[in-house]
């Protein structure tokens, strides 16, 4: 009894669990709200311990549904067993709904488990379909030179994968069936409160909102190209929508992973065709002339910063680097419907190493063929029609289909925070939920739509997105809520409990208290904090300025005339 009371997080047992030798304690029930926040983070490290020591029992959805509703599983060297009857029922009397945010434990775990499908593979899939996006990587290279680029990607990539890291530990930490964490801004809630969840998740749909723009603008040059520019560029726009609102019903990220797994293999066609072309044909002079100024001129390279480069320049090509590298803002969304979330960092390693060789061998190829002609995005660089025609059809296909992932997450954090958090709205599980996911599908689209019409200049655009919100995402907001947590977490002292059949927690002192701050920054692994802190200060300053640089070539696409909104005219002309 004692080892596994040290399992799960100390003394404060619920006398209401019924344990032998091997077991995993199962809580009982008790009436919770959504978001609640007068519930402490020392409740949800006892359930996620709890959720993590079956996991690593074997015990998947299923099984820890049986568990919860009092039944015997029998696992392979190991047996859990739940005591007491006592059952949840949304018709129970101590359980009454007195308003529309609460929900009884039965189904807010029901829901939970309900999602939790999808296995490590096809979050490999997944990952790489949200990060993979080498046509960028050529013309970040060209800003910077061979040493500079590969420099740049390989810090920025480290980095990327630390912050996932520290993601992922902090998921491990926090997430139950009891108490879900589905978004980014679940783990802002927990850490330091609503206001932090509310910014985080606004800021995340803008995000997912203009990442669909994005892509939006790219598939309309891409079509334009296709169509010698004879058809209208607001149509070659409109066309995608239409088509996301029909793909984006798909619900769920176990039933998008084969889909996600195709648009992996079309990227790499589609790599090793521009790089073939490339070789056997001069670069695209207009386009070149058309977006970067470019005169026409022999092609030259350089190992270190290009004489042409400038600040502004390098400062935009370091946003296209953490562009490429933004997937972390997803990352609770995939684990949140995994079977096992331990296996995650398995399935970003394995991503991020894939991406990681596509970007540096595509960019460094390319650039050596193309040198200061190199577009972005690369293929569009490619002066024969027909090959322009072929790599902006594979384009077409995999944009559409990261489109759609990006617009299942969007919808359904304004889904949650919205509909169910604010409006009182059923679980999209229900069939309700899914009427209602059916009309926002073909709205958010629109709004896509109306960004890719309105500012239609890619480069800068993606430069923007890049500083304002993936930066966040990637490398600012995790370093600053690792050391968040790690302070809580080290501030707990041996002698505070918690009791889960009464939800309270016993603490020998407060945050009012030196002594809770002391143990909390100078306890353990005080030089972790330290860096974490650092490197968000660092992270911070970097996306102000990609931000003012980005602001900037707006500003100047508009003034030029390079840009014009809701136009017939295609950037690439």
């Amino acid at each position: 009894m004692a080892n596994q009371m040290a399992i799960m997080g100390g003394g404060g047992g619920d006398p209401r669990l019924s344990m032998g030798e091997g077991q995993v304690p199962i809580p009982a029930p008790v009436r919770h709200k959504l978001h609640d926040p007068n519930v402490q983070i020392e409740e949800y490290f006892y359930y996620a311990r709890i959720q993590r020591a079956q996991e690593r029992q074997g015990l998947g959805p299923v099984e820890r549904g049986r568990i919860a509703n009092g039944e015997d599983v029998s696992t392979t060297g190991s047996e859990v067993i739940v005591g007491g009857d006592e059952k949840t029922d949304e018709k129970r009397p101590d359980l009454p709904r007195t308003a529309t945010n609460i929900v009884t434990p039965q189904e807010w775990e029901n829901a939970s488990r309900a999602a939790r499908n999808a296995t490590w593979p096809s979050i490999v899939y997944l990952i790489t379909t949200d990060i993979l996006g080498p046509s960028n990587a050529p013309w970040a290279i060209s800003q910077f030179g061979y040493v500079g680029g590969v420099m740049t990607y390989t810090f920025m990539g480290i980095m990327a994968f630390y912050a996932g890291w520290m993601i992922w530990r902090m998921f491990l930490k926090l997430d139950s069936d009891k108490y879900p964490m589905r978004t980014f801004g679940d783990m802002g809630f927990r850490i330091y409160g609503k206001e932090t969840r509310h910014g985080m998740n606004i800021l995340q749909s803008i995000q997912l909102l203009f990442n669909v723009g994005v892509i939006i603008i790219v598939n309309g040059q891409s079509l334009s190209q296709m169509s010698k520019f004879k058809l209208c560029f607001m149509v070659c726009i409109l066309i995608w929508p239409i088509c996301g609102l029909i793909v984006g019903q798909i619900r769920t990220l176990a039933k998008f992973g084969w889909i996600a797994n195709f648009a992996i293999w079309l990227n790499v066609i589609w790599i090793f065709m521009t790089i073939g072309v490339a070789a056997n044909s001069p670069p695209n002079y207009a386009a070149a002339l058309a977006t970067f100024n470019t005169p026409q001129g022999p092609i030259q390279h350089t190992v270190w910063i290009p004489s042409g480069s400038t600040f502004d320049s390098q400062l935009g090509a370091a946003m296209q680097i953490v562009y490429a590298y933004g997937g972390a803002m997803l990352y609770c969304e995939f684990m949140a419907e995994m079977r096992r979330p331990f296996d995650f960092i398995k399935a970003q390693f394995v991503a991020e190493i894939f991406i990681y060789v596509c970007y540096l061998m595509f960019g460094l190829v390319l650039y050596s063929q193309q040198g200061q002609f190199t577009y972005n995005p690369a293929n569009q660089g490619l002066s024969p029609y027909t090959w322009q025609t072929v790599t902006n059809a594979i384009n077409l296909v995999s944009g559409l289909i990261a489109g759609v992932l990006y617009g299942n997450i969007g919808i359904k954090v304004i889904y949650q925070n919205i509909v169910q958090d604010l409006l009182g709205g059923p679980e999209l599980t229900t069939k309700r939920g899914k009427m209602l996911w059916v009309g926002m599908v073909p709205i958010y689209w629109a709004i896509a739509f109306i960004i890719g019409s309105a500012i239609p200049q890619f480069t800068n655009v993606s430069s923007m997105v890049a500083a304002t919100c993936i930066m966040q995402f990637t490398y600012t907001f995790p370093a600053i809520l690792y050391v968040g947590i790690k302070v809580q977490e080290d501030a707990i002292h041996p002698d505070e409990t918690f009791d889960p059949a009464t939800g309270q927690v016993h603490r020998i002192d407060s945050w009012r208290q030196w002594s809770r701050w002391r143990r909390g920054i100078f306890g353990k692994q005080w030089y972790l904090k330290t860096f974490n802190f650092l490197f968000f200060l660092a992270s911070l300053t970097t996306a102000a300025l990609g931000m003012y640089a980005s602001g900037t070539g707006l500003r100047e696409d508009f003034e030029t005339g390079t840009s014009t909104s809701f136009s017939c005219k295609s950037p690439l002309q």
